[in-house]
Order: structure tokens, then sequence, then C-alpha cells
């Protein structure tokens, strides 16, 4: 079986999130510098802690913390950029908008290589720090019916570079970890995580003049993983 993060992997933000932040921020009367927005989201980002959540809760229980989580950080984000009166309206919007396909943009190798995977007969899961809009998101790209499990974060309880994670899925799947490999995009996350779930961890590195050192298999794009099965 083959795993693979989602965000960052198989898409990635139209543009950039600061850029987006700021388009919308605008449009709510506040004026702010996207490359300045970017800088905090990526400073605040890190410093949030795991979308993780307990596994029994109620849906609308789930959801409410799903949002409550993402109001948190953009209010964090937007903290040093003086008043923002109607910053409540602003995140109800850009919270929904991160739900569509406006906001995300799929990799052109994402498709042909899940549906050449499954053409070898392999089954393809993603294991995601997300919330419940990924399920949106798949539905939105066509990609729901490409995969035989989703295990996101906030529902699983707990978030990537967390073993636990990775154990659920192998569990929901039955597969042993020796039968398992997983892409992502985050060395820290992905990788790390999935070898200490016992998975062969493959890192998506498509900065190729920058490759780190490491024994870790890495790939420049989706499709060399299949010379890897």
């Amino acid at each position: 079986m083959v795993f693979f993060d989602a965000a960052g992997t198989l898409f990635d933000v139209r543009g950039s999130v600061g850029e987006i932040y700021a388009r919308f921020a605008l449009l709510h009367g506040k004026e702010v510098d996207p490359k300045a927005v970017q800088n905090e989201f990526i400073r605040q980002f890190p410093q949030q802690p795991p979308m993780a959540f307990a596994r029994d809760l109620t849906r609308n229980e789930r959801l409410r913390q799903e949002k409550q989580w993402w109001r948190k950080l953009v209010q964090d984000v937007f903290a040093g950029f003086g008043e923002f009166p109607q910053v409540e309206d602003y995140f109800v919007e850009i919270f929904e908008y991160f739900r569509t396909t406006a906001a995300w943009t799929l990799r052109p190798d994402t498709r042909p290589t899940l549906d050449a995977i499954r053409r070898q007969g392999l089954r393809t899961g993603l294991i995601s720090n997300f919330d419940s809009r990924l399920y949106d998101l798949l539905e939105a790209f066509d990609l729901r019916r490409s995969f035989d499990s989703i295990h996101i974060s906030s529902e699983v309880g707990a978030a990537k570079p967390d073993a636990a994670i990775f154990e659920a899925a192998l569990q929901d799947n039955q597969i042993e970890p020796s039968g398992a490999l997983h892409l992502g995009d985050s060395f820290g996350e992905d990788v790390r995580g999935a070898q200490a779930a016992g998975i062969r961890a493959v890192w998506l590195n498509p900065q190729s003049a920058h490759r780190t050192a490491t024994d870790v298999v890495q790939v420049l794009n989706l499709q060399e993983i299949l010379d890897l099965l």
C-alpha cells in the first residue's frame, strides 16, 4: 500500500497563503503587505498545537474545534498588524475559501501517478495533518475514489510526526509496516513520522539543487515513485 501526504504533495496553495490572506483582508477593510503576512503565517503556524482532537467527538464538535484552531491561527497572524474590526467576518470567508479548489492547484502528475499505482493492484491512502475540509477538496478534484483510506489528524487524534497517525492507517487497512510506503514533502513530519512507525519513507523534494545529504530516498516529482514500487 502507498500512503501520501495531501497539501504540498498532491496539491499546493494557488499562489501563496500571504497573497490570499492579504487579498481577502482588503475586501474587509484591512490593507496588509502579502509578504509580511506570509512571513507571519510561516512563523505562527508551527507555534500552534497539533490539529489533533479526541476520536470520540461528535461531528459538530469536531467541526467546531477545527474551525477554532484556524481562527486562533488567523488571529495570531494578524495580531501584529494593528486593529482589524472585521476579522471575524474575514475569517469565516477565508475559512470557506480554502475548502474550494479556487485556493489550491492540483499537481499535474497527481492523477496519472495515482492511476498508475492502482493499475498495479496496489492500494492507496492519505495521511494528512488536515481537517475535514479535505473531503470536499478531494471531491472537487475528483480524487476521492482514488484512495482506499483517508486518515486526517483532526479525526485520528494524532498529527504527524506522531507515529500514532501512521499506525492507525496501518491498523485500519490491516497491513504491516513492511508492506507500506509513505510519500510526503515534509522531512520532519512525513519522513520521520513514517520511519517512527516502521514504514518506508520517500521524501518529495523538488528542489534538486538543495538536496539534503540523507539516506532517505528522495524524488523530484510524484511519478518518480513508480520506479520504487
